[in-house]
């Protein structure tokens, strides 16, 4: 019998009406994940596809292993983190660390790998060591979100977005991104996903990509906020650490920036209204050691907040999504 709420999870904060995360706990003290598997998959994947998000709380999670078997029994093979934009170091095959940023850093909300035309559909989040102060990682219904942007920005957003990076000495270097030293390789994966590549000097490479602002839920045909442009645009960088690249680096040469889809640019504005939207739209609530949440990845977006003292929260995705079949985005 499924058992669920969503006004007991402490310290829960959330704009009025939202249902993030559904709270689902075990039928008796020290029951595992995998012992209630067979009791709760049917309604944890009801659930994820309708409300966009659970939390399991107060089961048994003794190892990661067990998070990660536990994440597999969903059917679907758990992925690689493919083209990365943040550091992260694989715990075993399919488990990733959380985002490897310093702990005073905030991680603004984002659908994972929503700069790029694959993504995962299915998103688990497994607290291991929970932070002494801090460390949440909030959620946002991408739904609601795509319902409060303004109309004007929204239609913009439709036309897709244009991403370009410059790997190196100010990002990741791209052997990193995209896990290789091959410079072939990194040809063949962007001739495969529709990225335009350039080689530059020293060992530099700069790519550019059509992506959606704003994408259709394969399964319920809502629209959905998917895409990471309020983390590449350039007034997401620190105002002087932004001011000292403006002054050596050429607008294309920036470690990454977003263009609208005509490679016209976007205001600051545009972002401090979108940022002002997902501040709104956020789900708080505190992390308990051994909670474990499920999330539908177009439907849910995720952050981090700063933390104090050790925090330990890994990672695995699954069930893969595509558009690189569609010609144009509006």
């Amino acid at each position: 019998m499924f058992v669920g709420s969503i006004m007991i999870i402490a310290g829960r904060v959330a704009p009025e009406g939202s249902e993030l995360p559904v709270l689902i706990t075990p039928a008796f003290n020290g029951e595992t994940l995998q012992e209630a598997f067979n009791r709760l998959q049917g309604d944890i994947e009801g659930l994820v596809e309708t409300v966009g998000g659970v939390l399991l709380r107060g089961f048994s999670v003794p190892e990661v292993s067990d998070f990660k078997e536990f994440a597999s029994s969903f059917g679907n093979p758990l992925l690689t983190y493919e083209f990365g934009s943040t550091p992260r170091s694989a715990v075993s095959k399919g488990v990733y660390t959380s985002t490897s940023y310093p702990a005073h850093q905030h991680i603004p909300l984002h659908n994972e790998q929503a700069y790029t035309r694959e993504w995962a559909r299915n998103i688990w989040f497994h607290s291991v060591v929970a932070a002494k102060s801090g460390g949440e990682t909030p959620i946002a219904d991408s739904r609601a979100i795509y319902q409060q942007i303004p109309v004007s920005i929204r239609k913009k957003f439709e036309q897709g977005l244009l991403y370009v990076r410059n790997y190196g000495d100010f990002d990741l270097p791209w052997q990193q991104v995209f896990n290789t030293e091959n410079r072939a390789e990194v040809e063949a994966y962007c001739r495969r996903t529709k990225i335009k590549y350039q080689w530059t000097d020293d060992d530099g490479l700069r790519t550019s990509q059509l992506c959606q602002g704003v994408e259709q839920h394969y399964k319920t045909g809502e629209n959905v906020w998917f895409n990471q442009g309020h983390l590449f645009h350039i007034s997401n960088l620190q105002a002087e650490v932004r001011e000292s690249l403006e002054d050596i680096l050429d607008v294309d040469e920036m470690p990454r920036n977003v263009f609208f889809a005509d490679g016209s640019v976007i205001s600051d504005d545009v972002f401090t209204e979108v940022r002002s939207v997902l501040a709104e739209q956020t789900v708080l609530f505190p992390w308990q050691n051994g909670d474990v949440m499920m999330l539908d990845n177009m439907l849910v977006a995720h952050a981090r907040t700063p933390f104090e003292g050790e925090r330990k929260v890994v990672v695995a995705m699954a069930n893969p999504h595509s558009n690189l079949d569609r010609e144009h985005f509006s």
